[in-house]
Formats: structure tokens, sequence, C-alpha cells
């Protein structure tokens, strides 16, 4: 199992080399992957719309998933500014021994950027790689019956509504997009998130966060996602 902080140090790694590589003036071959390199192609090439099937699909067979999709500007086949959106949901009974009953339904977001990273940007096909910030607001409900007090034996119900919680995250995104035909792209991503800032309840951690995955320090997410080019 990979361990947090090999992760960590994985990333950081990653993102300080992007930047020594963006800013060194002799690497002129590596530049061109992060210039916007002049041609006869346009810079306004459109707008992609896309649809997480994976999330969707989580949230019919499990107790938990999304309903989402983004918007992307497609710059010059090279940069593809994003807004992802979506309603997070969860409706999940633990097993013992906490048997505690989590709900939650709230909205998500998430912006950021993707840059094209195949020599040839204006091929149907892409290889990307992005950041994006994430942040929602929710509120849960918690039940737990029939918890027994461990001193004096006797028994009561825990049961708390609308309990407010936030959070604000980070991801780094990899992923890849196929033209099938026509305007239709099928495409997946694996996500590195990292929570940056949360606020939680009164009585402790909230098991699933919308759009964030289950609450943790790190997730790793993956996506499926039907593209149409507009």
């Amino acid at each position: 199992m990979i361990q947090t902080s090999n992760i960590s140090a994985f990333i950081s790694r990653l993102v300080i080399s992007l930047v020594l590589l963006m800013a060194a003036p002799t690497a002129h071959a590596q530049l061109k992957v992060f210039r916007m390199e002049k041609d006869s192609i346009p810079l306004f090439r459109g707008f992609q719309v896309s649809f997480d099937l994976v999330g969707a699909a989580r949230l019919m067979f499990g107790d938990r998933g999304e309903i989402g999709g983004g918007l992307r500007v497609n710059l010059h086949d090279q940069w593809f500014p994003v807004v992802e959106f979506g309603i997070g949901k969860a409706n999940h009974n633990a097993d013992e021994p906490t048997y505690i009953a989590y709900k939650t339904t709230a909205p998500y977001f998430r912006v950021g950027i993707d840059i094209n990273l195949l020599k040839n940007k204006h091929q149907s096909n892409r290889l990307y790689g992005g950041i994006r910030y994430g942040f929602t607001s929710y509120k849960v409900d918690i039940t737990r019956m029939d918890l027994e007090d461990p001193i004096w034996g006797t028994k009561s119900d825990i049961v708390v509504e609308g309990m407010k919680c936030s959070m604000h995250w980070f991801e780094v995104v990899f992923g890849i997009d196929a033209k099938i035909f026509g305007p239709l792209h099928l495409g997946w991503d694996v996500r590195y998130k990292r929570r940056l800032s949360h606020k939680e309840g009164d009585i402790g951690q909230s098991w699933y966060v919308p759009g964030f995955g289950v609450n943790d320090q790190n997730n790793i997410g993956l996506s499926f996602n039907a593209i149409i080019d507009i």
C-alpha cells in the first residue's frame, strides 16, 4: 500500500519540477509544452461539456457518489480552463462496532486548468495534466440507535440533524480523452486529492464529503467521462 508520506513527497517533487521546467530559460524543447505556440490555428477552439459516469454509477449501485460534470474552454488545443460542479450524496449504514447511519446531500464545485501534453496538440486525442481547487458546504444527519453507556449500562439514541460542515481541497489530475465519432469523446482521469482546510461539526469528523469522497487528509479518485465538443 502506498503510504501518505510517499504520495505527498511525490506530489511535492512533481509541482517543483513543473515550476522549474517553466522557469528554465534554456529548456526550449521542454518549454514547447507550456507555452502557446504560434501557428495558423485560432486561439479559441470551442467548449467541451463532460459528464462523470463513474460517480453516477457509484451512486446508483452503492451508498455514495456524485452526479457531476464540467465545462472546459479549448484554447489553441493546448490550454483548457475548466469548471466542474455537481451534487454529492451519501446514505451509509456502518457495520459493527459503530452501527452509525450517515446521510448528506450537497452541491460542490471545482475550478482549475488542464494542459495538453502531446507534441501534436491539434490531433483529436489528448493526454493532459492539470490542477483543481475544490469546495463544498454541506449538512450531515447522523443516527446511532441503542448506544450503550459503558459505565451505567443504559441505552440511548444519538440523533444529529443538519450538522454544518465544509471543506476546501486541491487536486492534481492526469488523464486522456479519445475521439469516438463526431463530437463524442470518452476519457478517464486519475486524481490525487489533498485537504486544505475543513470545518467539522460538534461530534467529530464526517464520513463522506460531496465532491471529495471519503473524508481523509488525502484521497485518490477515478473518473470516466463522456465528453462532447461544442
